[in-house]
């Protein structure tokens, strides 16, 4: 079942396709297999695949070539916000999708590093999916003074492409400290460990262009479903 804020289906396909781009699985010059071939191992109606494809061909990281195939072309950038995505399903892969648990302005905690130069930030909670499977819970913070509120409603699910949109900050860069902690008391019932489970903990600052520590973040994942990956280009 789809959740609120989910993605049409070509969209979703184009988006993996994207996060498959910014990870490496798909290089440049690579050349897709046939469109019905790709359709049918994904399960999906060629129509649907072609509009993805489309999608791809807009943003730039596509050439489609009339009797030859679809070839990658990717950018620095990737056009993508999922390169700094770092969670996968077991097997590999997987759309990364969120749900807005609570947005709240409130203190920072001790618990988070060191990040900003207000006192307060937006805490946002979100449970996290690959491709439809629950996978992780999140509690992202972002530092006060970017942004006097932040209502759940604007939050599309990719907050990095909210952050550009709405409050023009691009993440740069970001840094991974992966411990473990227990699993918050916060977390939804869906999540399949109780609260108190110990897990994988991520924990990320990350900053902005121009080189401003903007947001810290904590997520734990299911090490049973998901798995944390970091690519060297």
């Amino acid at each position: 079942m789809a959740h609120p804020g989910s993605l049409p289906l070509y969209q979703q396909i184009a988006e993996l396709l994207i996060r498959d781009i910014a990870a490496g699985r798909l290089i440049d010059g690579e050349r897709l297999p046939p469109e019905r071939d790709m359709a049918a191992n994904m399960g999906i109606a060629v129509g649907t695949l072609r509009q993805a494809l489309k999608s791809l061909t807009e943003k730039g990281l596509l050439d489609r070539v009339q009797g030859s195939g679809n070839y990658i072309r990717t950018k620095a950038d990737a056009a993508s916000v999922y390169a700094l995505f770092r969670l996968e399903r077991v097997e590999g892969g997987g759309l990364p999708t969120a749900r807005v648990l609570s947005v709240d302005r409130c203190a920072k905690t001790p618990a988070l590093p060191p990040f900003g130069g207000s006192t307060e930030g937006h805490r946002i909670r979100r449970l996290r999916f690959l491709s439809g499977k629950v996978a992780a819970v999140e509690e992202i913070w972002l530092d006060g003074a970017e942004a006097d509120r932040i209502a759940p409603g604007d939050l599309s699910e990719s907050l990095y492409l909210y952050y550009r949109q709405r409050l023009g900050i691009w993440i740069a860069r970001a840094e991974d400290s992966i411990g473990q902690g227990p699993l918050p008391d916060w977390a939804p019932p869906e999540f399949p460990h109780p609260p108190g489970t110990p897990l994988p903990l991520i924990t990320r600052v990350s900053w902005a262009q121009d080189g401003r520590s903007v947001e810290a973040s904590l997520t734990w994942y299911d090490p049973e479903t998901v798995r944390y990956v970091a690519r060297l280009k």
